[in-house]
């Protein structure tokens, strides 16, 4: 029997059902599975791509090889993937890979001991034909040792895709760059929003997006623009939801990543996906060993599976769209099938990226979480409220630029508390100082309180210095 499940963990939607049903397990089949084994991944993968790895997987030599039976595939939400990893181990059920979710997460599960070096010398020989860098961005990370720890599966950039009929209809200019996405010009539609984006804390790909603005334009300035892209908008639970809402019109345009995009210019003809020149980055996605597992060889074969020209191949899927991690994947007939596809790899290799610094946001991107939740997601009503009226007020010559600039800037900067009777603001050392703290989920709540509090009275205080 191959089984493969797809199952979210703390998060508020579901996905699709997998793409195929496997039967019910008989006394029959029980006896046949006598000395299989079953593989068991870990993911921040949709079912669109874990459907069609079960697919290809289980049917290769490299499944045969192994006696691979099964392979089960659990979506887990990224703030949940330690325990998750840990739980299963404890249930006897440990898992043998992690795949795709980000390097910073991946970084959290190598500070966890939750991940192992590769060793086995075939794997190790496909991962050498993998570059070990594109833009700046790493595609490997080693130990102090140099042994390898994780290696990117794929790469992808980040951006925002455009609904033009949306747009169009609103009379919104074409956006190109972040700070368009928080401009007055979409504040005209509000109280509808414009731009949909997902919670931090259910999707790695749209944190990724925050900690690229964060790093682009410092955090102070960042978080400014950060708070007016959420005001001209409202956030989805999830980044497929944020996607959706801009395909069937909802909004005009959504922060997403590139393959996202790559996939609704080819569904949706009205929409394009738009790469910010020098304001994004190459991110490889990466697949590890978890030193969870029991069958390491296994473990091993299947990265060096997904790694390998045939592997690679499900990214090339019409209902994916992903940029594989090799190049010469494209040399093949399948690849050269897809001219569009190697048209975005090399526009996104040709695109200036940012300098980003993953160890960084390693050490603030749970506290990330919680703030941008509480001030931005929580409080959303009192952020549009102020942010409508104060762009009214400008648009309408009510107050000047130079006040506008002010009360926008204070609107998303950095919020300040009272903490044991002196003041605090949630600048990056502080929130390096809670980040291990807030993993706590008790503790996570009481920070965010606080700040669903003060971020209320921030908005109302600004609305009450705009002139009507």
């Amino acid at each position: 029997m191959v089984l493969v499940i797809a199952v979210v963990i703390g998060s508020a939607y579901v996905l699709q059902p997998p793409r195929v049903t496997p039967p019910a397990v008989t006394s029959a089949t029980t006896t046949s599975l006598v000395g299989k084994k079953t593989l068991r991944v870990i993911t921040r993968h949709d079912t669109t791509i874990t459907g069609l790895a079960y697919d290809k997987f289980l049917a290769s030599d490299t499944a045969k090889k192994y006696n691979i039976a099964e392979a089960l595939f659990v979506n887990v939400a990224a703030p949940l993937w330690r325990d998750t990893i840990r739980s299963y181990q404890q249930r006897g059920e440990p898992f043998d890979v992690a795949w795709g979710g980000g390097p910073t997460l991946f970084d959290e599960i190598v500070s966890s001991g939750l991940v192992a070096p590769l060793t086995r010398t075939e794997t190790l020989r496909t991962v050498a034909q993998i570059r070990n860098a594109i833009g700046g961005a790493p595609l490997k990370r080693t130990d102090s040792s140099g042994r390898i720890l994780w290696v990117a599966a794929a790469i992808s950039s980040f951006g925002f895709i455009i609904n033009y009929d949306i747009a169009e209809r609103y009379k919104l200019p074409e956006p190109k760059v972040w700070e368009d996405l928080a401009g007055v010009d979409f504040a005209k539609v509000l109280p509808r929003p414009a731009v949909s984006y997902a919670s931090p804390k259910l999707s790695t790909s749209h944190t990724r997006i925050y900690e690229i603005i964060l790093q682009k334009f410092g955090w102070d300035t960042g978080w400014s623009i950060l708070a007016r892209i959420a005001a001209n908008g409202r956030s989805y639970p999830g980044s497929v939801e944020a996607l959706t809402a801009v395909q069937n019109g909802e909004v005009a345009v959504g922060v997403a990543i590139d393959f996202y995009g790559y996939q609704s210019e080819i569904q949706f003809p009205r929409t394009r996906y738009v790469l910010p020149f020098n304001q994004s980055i190459v991110n490889g996605d990466p697949i590890a060993l978890l030193s969870t597992t029991k069958e390491s060889d296994m473990a091993q074969a299947f990265i060096e599976w997904v790694l390998s020209v045939e592997g690679q191949k499900i990214w090339l899927h019409r209902d994916i769209n992903r940029l594989p991690i090799r190049e010469d994947l494209f040399r093949t007939p399948d690849g050269q099938a897809r001219k569009d596809l190697y048209r975005n790899f090399n526009m996104t290799l040709n695109n200036i990226g940012i300098p980003f610094d993953d160890a960084l946001v390693l050490r603030y991107e749970f506290a990330l979480r919680e703030y941008f939740d509480a001030a931005f997601v929580d409080s959303h009503y009192d952020l549009v409220v102020a942010w409508q009226k104060l762009s009214d007020a400008y648009l309408k010559g009510r107050i000047s630029k130079a006040r506008f600039d002010e009360l926008a800037f204070e609107l998303g900067k950095p919020l300040s508390w009272k903490e044991d009777g002196k003041t605090v603001t949630f600048t990056q050392e502080y929130a390096f100082s809670i980040n291990d703290r807030i993993k706590t989920p008790a503790t996570a709540s009481e920070f965010a309180k606080v700040w669903r509090i003060v971020a209320s009275e921030r908005y109302r205080s600004i609305l009450s210095q705009i002139p009507s």
